[in-house]
């Protein structure tokens, strides 16, 4: 996914401006806007039983990439943390959440326009998982597999270690539920909805940050609120 296309391919790019018009076109966008649909599906009302059957809530609009939302069975998911790693390891879920738990307030941010305020996210910081596998001097980025495949993105090291990066098993005092991204799921509130992996099953350590998903689409690879993808410009 991340090679670079052949001299004479031209690469297929589906940025903010054709994902928005996609959702405004209603139901007629299953059609003319089909080459962006074939790579999302959203949960979005007036088309949302022509897409997926489940009505978005609280100003959240659940989009997925494969027209199904990754189911989570307690007793066999692991979230595993390797690669550049001096120790790769293998949480259960119990043991994720044994780890030091963690809450705050934030607000999440689409890149398509619309936001959800005083989001309350209960999770663990990200640097408590990555201390137990060891991270190499070589690894100055890390990639976050989703169990929605193939879905992946990218943090540099230093973006993955601001204060208030986390991975949140809870939100609004609740256990995480599917829509959001159960069992766990990235939690980044500099940077839009895209960037905040949910469904998270991977984390690796990696020696430089390249393309994720929807970045080979067109986003930015750095998506900072109000400063990417066409936005503050």
């Amino acid at each position: 996914m991340d090679s670079p296309p052949l001299p004479d391919q031209e690469p297929r790019r589906y940025g903010r401006r054709l994902f928005l018009a996609t959702v405004a076109g209603g139901i007629s966008s299953l059609y003319w806007g089909k080459a962006a649909w074939d790579h999302v599906t959203g949960v979005i009302s007036p088309v949302a039983s022509a897409v997926a059957p489940i009505l978005p809530t609280g100003g959240w609009r659940i989009y997925t990439i494969s027209g199904h939302m990754p189911e989570f069975d307690p007793a066999t998911w692991r979230l595993r943390v390797g690669g550049l790693v001096d120790n790769p390891v293998s949480l259960t879920y119990d043991e994720l959440r044994a780890l030091p738990h963690v809450e705050q307030v934030s607000t999440f941010h689409c890149v398509t326009g619309w936001t959800v305020q005083d989001v309350h996210w209960g999770g663990v910081r990200l640097g408590d998982v990555l201390a137990r596998a060891r991270p190499q001097a070589s690894g100055h980025a890390l990639r976050f597999v989703s169990m929605e495949v193939p879905y992946v993105d990218y943090l540099t090291v230093s973006q993955a270690s601001l204060r208030d990066v986390m991975l949140a098993y809870e939100m609004d005092g609740k256990p995480l539920a599917r829509e959001h991204g159960a069992p766990v799921r990235l939690v980044i509130p500099e940077m839009y909805g895209y960037k905040n992996v949910k469904w998270l099953n991977g984390i690796d350590v990696v020696p430089k940050a390249v393309n994720g998903y929807w970045e080979d689409l067109g986003y930015d690879r750095n998506a900072w609120v109000g400063r990417s993808n066409g936005y503050g410009t």
